[in-house]
C-alpha cells in the first residue's frame, strides 16, 4: 500500500471552496493516531483536551507544555502522513510573542507538528502574528475556549445572543487578517457558526458548531466512549454504529489466533478504524453532527441575530 498524502492548506482551501466537509479527529497517543491515519481522517489535533482524557486533569488548565509535546511525539509516530495540529497549552502563548513563537517552534521541531492551534481574538492577536511571521502555521480557536471557560461562567454555549456573536466575529475577523489558516469554533449553535463560515475566506471547523462549517472535529475518546466522567452533548459514540459489524468480522475469521499474531486484526484496533471509518463517512456524507448533536437556538434568540451588522 503506497503511503497516504498528507494534506495541505491548500487542499484544505480548495475544499471549503468546493464545499467538501474535512473530517478530523484528536489523537494522543501512538495507537490512537495510527487508528486515525488507517481510518482515512484529513487531520489530526493533539489536543490539550489530552490532560483530561489521557493524563485525568480535571480540567485542560494544568496541562504543560512538556505533557503536550511528549503526547504529539507519540501521536507523529503513529500518523506519519497526517497533518498533524499541535494544542498551545495555557500559559504557552499568553505571556509574550517570544514565549508563543518558542512554544510554537517545538511543537515543529521537537514533535513533528505541521501545524499549531491556540485560543482565543483580538486579546493574544500580537501572539498569533509572531507566530505566524516565524513561518508557523497557526489555526484559532473561539466560541467556547475551554482555557479560558471561566470568564464565560462555565461550559456555556456561545453565539447565541447578539452580543456574543458579533464578539466572535470580530475576533474571527481578526485572526483571519493576522494569517491563520482555519478557524475551530466551539459549542456554538448551526446558524451562527454558519455565518461566521460565510463571512471568513479560511476555512471555519466545528467541534459541536453545527452543520453549516466547513468541516468536523471530535474527540477520539468520545467516539470510542473511553471516557467515563462527562460526554459533551455534541458527541457521538461510534461503537454501537459499528459493532454488529465487527462481529460479522470476526465471525467469518476461521483461524482467529492465526490472524491476531500475524496482523493484530482479532480485536480493538479493527473496531475503533472502524468506528472512525463510520465517523468520517457520516462528516463527509453530511450526516454528522446533523441535528440531532447540533446545539438548538430559540427562534426568538435567532430572529435578534438576524438583526446583526455581521448577518449575511
Amino acid at each position: 500500500m503506497e503511503p497516504k498524502r498528507k494534506i495541505s492548506i491548500n487542499d484544505l482551501a480548495k475544499m471549503k471552496k468546493e464545499k467538501k466537509p474535512v473530517a478530523w479527529i484528536t489523537s494522543y497517543d501512538f495507537p490512537f493516531a495510527y487508528v486515525s491515519e488507517q481510518a482515512g481522517v484529513d487531520m489530526i489535533l493533539v489536543g490539550d483536551s489530552g490532560g483530561m482524557v489521557q493524563l485525568g486533569y480535571e480540567a485542560t488548565n494544568p496541562v504543560t507544555m512538556d505533557e503536550m509535546i511528549h503526547l504529539a511525539k507519540a501521536a507523529r509516530k503513529g500518523a506519519p502522513n497526517t497533518f498533524l495540529i499541535g494544542d498551545m497549552p495555557q500559559g504557552a502563548y499568553e505571556p509574550g510573542e517570544r514565549d508563543a513563537v518558542l512554544s510554537a517552534l517545538r511543537f515543529v521541531k521537537e514533535a513533528g507538528c505541521d501545524a499549531i492551534k491556540c485560543e482565543g481574538g483580538i486579546r493574544v492577536i500580537s501572539k498569533v502574528k509572531a507566530m505566524v511571521d516565524a513561518g508557523i502555521l497557526v489555526m484559532g480557536h473561539l466560541g467556547l475556549t475551554p482555557q479560558s471557560s471561566a470568564s464565560f461562567g462555565g461550559y456555556r454555549v456561545q453565539g447565541k445572543s447578539v452580543s456574543s456573536f458579533e464578539k466572535t466575529v470580530e475576533d474571527a475577523l481578526a485572526l483571519e487578517k493576522a494569517g491563520v489558516f482555519a478557524l475551530l469554533l466551539e459549542a456554538m449553535p448551526s446558524e451562527p457558526a454558519g455565518q461566521i463560515a460565510k463571512l471568513l475566506k479560511i476555512p471555519v471547523y466545528g467541534i459541536g458548531a453545527g452543520t453549516m462549517v466547513d468541516g468536523q472535529l471530535i474527540i477520539m475518546h468520545d467516539t470510542m466512549g473511553f471516557y467515563h466522567p462527562f460526554r459533551p452533548w455534541f458527541a457521538k459514540c461510534y461503537i454501537p454504529d459499528v459493532i454488529s459489524e465487527f462481529q460479522k468480522y470476526i465471525s467469518n475469521i476461521t483461524d482467529l489466533r492465526k490472524v491476531g499474531k500475524d496482523e493484530r486484526k482479532d480485536g480493538l484496533l479493527v473496531l475503533a478504524t472502524m468506528a472512525v471509518q463510520k465517523y468520517v463517512e457520516e462528516v463527509r456524507n453530511e450526516k454528522f453532527p446533523g441535528t440531532e448533536y447540533s446545539y438548538p437556538i430559540p427562534a426568538e434568540d435567532l430572529k435578534l441575530l438576524e438583526k446583526s451588522k455581521f448577518w449575511k
